[in-house]
This record gives structure tokens, C-alpha cells and sequence, in this order.
């Protein structure tokens, strides 16, 4: 059966997490009542369909910040529009809505999706791998790796401590990079068997010399075959894209708009199976490897971001005292549902296709729809760009806002580091993947003699 358009699993209690059985109106391990309506995101989804009038209404004092727009457009004459965070519309760029909730297939990107099950997930046995770092000091040889489980003994040529037997975690379970003024950080979670998600980090020169800092984060659909070799596809397949065509001198909205392409065709030939003649094979794309994919670019004073799925990018004021921004809409069931009127936001999200997303990169994606948005920042910032595991934990602008450590500007690693962290101590329930970008605004006048 086609994974596009399955029905949601059972969900858990919203207190516990204790599985649930159909017409339970209270959780039986914790009581909690069900019929309780949750509460909405800190923060509303935008739910405007249409672009508004570029500088319409004026931000209040001390609220979101106002974007000058941008007039420079790419070789193609595309322009970049630039928009007020909370004004985003969600679309692609080329300025088209996102698409409607009628008739919209979806695709489930949880770990208990009803099928596939190539999630496997199970409480993790052994303690979280972040204890590592407090081992005691010459319990093992030096230079020798020491047990992420027990924290004295030593991992042996297998990957298997010697002392408690735990087997330890992969090259791809937690990986981190820095590189000049991007940090990413990617840990598998506690209850994933693997790390699904990717990300790409890099940096490069406009043809004027000035600098572009890029940062790509995908995430792979647990319900599809090797959500793994998916999200890895598509983050280096969009990171080379943009290093082409940056230097180059394409205005990054399309440079970016055209990487979401590139990523697209990378995870679409991972379906492709040889010596099989697939144009021929109607179950071809069945079960097709797929991701969701989000990233940013921080060039020639322009911030832009591209997105397919429901990977989000925040904004976070370096100074604190003014408003943080949600800068992406995702592509699910519960934000179509109150994007078309059909839905409240507590309604939607209280729903059970809530996470069912509407978007994808993979052979069975139908119509590909990248959405791209850029942005002029009066003020500097940091760009915090994730997956749904960091950001089931800290939803709302100001949720994540309030996660992000206050030196997260100056030390984007330990930042990523952080809200990692806040994400394991929340349960860890997915992957996690978070990127972060300080975005530097010369303040009027510094520098002049």
C-alpha cells in the first residue's frame, strides 16, 4: 500500500505517553483527562496563503522585527522578496501559495507510523551517551575510548565495552562539526535506533569576495525504506548545489530554490533500483526512501531559507528584549487544516493526523512544491534551523527562545550542544538535529571616522 496516504496510529497520553484504546476518555496509568482540549504553539503558524503588501503595518515598539525589503534580483530576474517574520505566507519562489488541504496526500513521519516499522524503537538500554563526558578520569588506559553505558570501561576493536558489554554508540548516533560561524549538532535520541536525520555545513564566497554561510538539515521519514541514505542524499546533495552556484553569483533565494531541486533528484535515485525496469513496475515507488529538508543561507546581508516538510527555522534576537520568529510553515495536515479555515489551531493540533506531513523529497512525492523566503535583518541575531526533535520540545518562538543559552551568539557549538540537550531531557522521543548561524548586523555608523 502506498504510504502516502495512510492512516495516523493510536496516540499516546499527552501526560504519559501511555498507549491509548479507541473511546478512552481518561489515561488509565495517569489519569489524565483526554477530553481536555491541549493548548495551541506559543506561537501561531501563519496561516496567510496569499503574499501581503511588502512593508504593510507597521511593527510596535518592542515587537517583531520590520525586514527593508531587498532589491536585488538573481540572474534569472526572479526577485527576493523580503518579509516581516510574522507575516511569512509560505510560499515558493516563484511566489505560489502553499497548496490546499483538498485532496492533499499526506505522509506520516513518526516513529509509530502504521507502516514500514523501520523505526524499531525501544527505550535505550544503556545511559544517556552525554554521561560520557564525565567519566572518571584514568579508569581506562590513556588514549583509550571509554564506555558510553558504564564509564570505566574500555571499548574494544568490536564496539563493545569490555567491562559492562554495552555495545557503544555509531560514527553517526552523535555527530558534531564547526566550521568558522556555523555549528551543527545530530544525536540519534533515546528511543530511535538510528541517527535518520543529516546535515550539511559550509561556507563560501560571493563573486565580490563577501562571505555565505550555509546551513542544510534533513530529516528522514521513519515510515520509509532507508530514511537514512535519504536525508544524508539530500543534505549533500543541496550543500554541493549551493556551493556551485553561489560563487557563481546566483541570487541566493534561487540558488536556494534550485539546491531543494538537486536534493529532490538525489533521494529520487535512490529508488531506482538496477537492472530493474522500474518505468514499467507500477509499485515502483512504494515504500520510496524520503525526507524532509530545511536550510539557510546568510549572504550579502540577506538571510534566506528553503524548506520542504515540517523542519522549521527560527529567529532568536541576539538581544533578548525583542521578539523571536518562527521564519517557516510547515508542510502538515494540522497546518493546511487551519491555513483553509477548515480548523481552529487547538482543534487541528489536538487531532491525531496533527504531524502527518504534506510535503516530502522522494519518488512517491507527486508534486514537488520548495518553498524559499528571504529576509533582511535590521538587528543581529542567531538563525536556529532544526528538526521536529528539537522543536517538539520547544515550539512556540518564544519556547525556543528561552532554550537557546545566552551564548549561543558567541559560541554556536555549545549551543547546538545545549539545545540537544534539551531535547534528550525531554524525552528524546526522535532524532535530533539543530544548526545554528549568528546573523551580525553592523550597527549604524560603527566603524566611520
Amino acid at each position: 500500500m502506498s504510504q502516502s496516504h495512510q492512516q495516523a496510529s493510536l496516540p499516546g497520553c499527552p501526560s504519559c505517553e501511555e498507549p491509548l484504546e479507541p473511546g478512552d476518555l481518561f489515561c488509565g496509568a495517569c489519569g489524565y483527562d483526554l477530553s481536555a482540549v491541549p493548548a495551541p504553539p506559543g506561537d501561531r503558524p501563519t496561516v496567510a496563503i496569499t503574499v501581503p503588501p511588502q512593508g504593510a503595518g507597521a511593527a510596535a515598539a518592542g515587537g517583531p522585527v520590520e525586514w527593508p525589503p531587498a532589491s536585488v534580483t538573481d540572474s534569472a530576474d526572479v526577485p527576493a522578496p523580503t518579509h516581516r517574520p510574522a507575516d511569512l505566507p509560505g510560499v515558493d519562489s516563484g511566489g505560489k501559495p502553499l497548496p490546499t488541504a483538498e485532496g492533499t496526500a499526506v505522509r506520516y513521519d513518526e516513529p509509530d507510523a502504521p507502516e514500514g516499522g523501520a523505526s524499531g524503537d525501544f527505550e535505550l538500554a544503556a545511559p544517556d551517551p552525554r554521561a560520557a563526558e564525565h567519566a572518571t578520569a584514568g579508569a581506562v588506559a590513556a588514549g583509550a575510548k571509554v564506555c558510553v553505558a558504564c564509564r570505566s570501561g574500555r571499548v574494544d576493536t568490536d564496539g563493545y565495552c569490555e567491562n559492562c558489554g554495552h555495545a557503544q554508540p555509531r560514527e553517526r548516533d552523535h555527530m558534531e562539526q564547526e566550521l568558522g560561524p556555523v555549528a551543527a549538532v545530530s544525536d540519534r535520541g533515546l528511543r530511535h535506533h538510528r541517527n535518520e536525520d543529516a546535515f550539511a555545513v559550509s561556507t563560501t564566497a560571493l563573486p565580490d569576495g563577501s562571505p555565505a554561510v550555509v546551513a542544510i538539515v534533513c530529516d528522514g521519514v521513519s515510515s520509509a525504506s532507508r530514511p537514512d541514505e535519504a536525508s544524508a542524499a539530500a543534505a549533500g546533495a543541496a550543500n554541493e548545489a549551493l556551493l556551485e552556484s553561489l560563487p557563481r553569483g546566483t541570487h541566493p533565494q534561487q540558488a536556494m530554490h534550485e539546491a531543494i531541486l538537486a536534493a529532490s533528484e538525489a533521494v529520487n535515485a535512490l529508488a531506482q533500483e538496477p537492472g530493474q525496469a522500474l518505468e514499467h513496475d507500477q509499485h515502483r515507488h512504494q515504500n520510496a526512501p524520503a525526507c524532509t529538508l530545511v536550510g539557510a543561507i546568510m549572504a550579502g546581508g540577506l538571510l534566506v531559507v528553503g524548506w520542504v516538510g515540517d523542519s522549521r527555522v527560527y529567529w532568536v534576537p541576539e538581544d533578548r528584549s525583542h521578539a523571536s520568529a518562527r521564519l517557516t510553515e510547515d508542510d502538515s495536515w494540522a497546518a493546511q487544516m487551519v491555513a483553509a479555515g477548515l480548523m481552529n489551531e487547538a482543534e487541528a493540533y489536538a487531532d491525531e493526523r496533527a504531524h502527518a506531513i504534506t510535503g516530502w523529497l522522494g519518488a512517491d512525492a507527486y508534486e514537488l512544491e520548495p518553498h524559499t523566503a528571504s529576509f533582511k535583518p535590521d538587528r543581529s541575531g542567531l538563525v536556529v534551523v532544526c528538526t521536529d526533535g528539537l522543536w517538539n520540545y520547544a515550539e512556540g518562538a518564544d519556547e525556543m527562545a528561552a532554550a537557546v543559552p545566552a551564548d549561543a551568539y558567541e559560541r554556536p557549538l555549545h549551543g547546538a550542544q545545549v539545545l540537544v540537550g534539551h531535547a534528550l531531557d525531554g524525552g528524546g522521543h526522535d532524532n535530533v538535529t539543530v544548526a545554528l548561524l549568528p546573523f551580525a548586523v553592523t550597527a549604524p555608523g560603527a566603524g566611520s571616522a
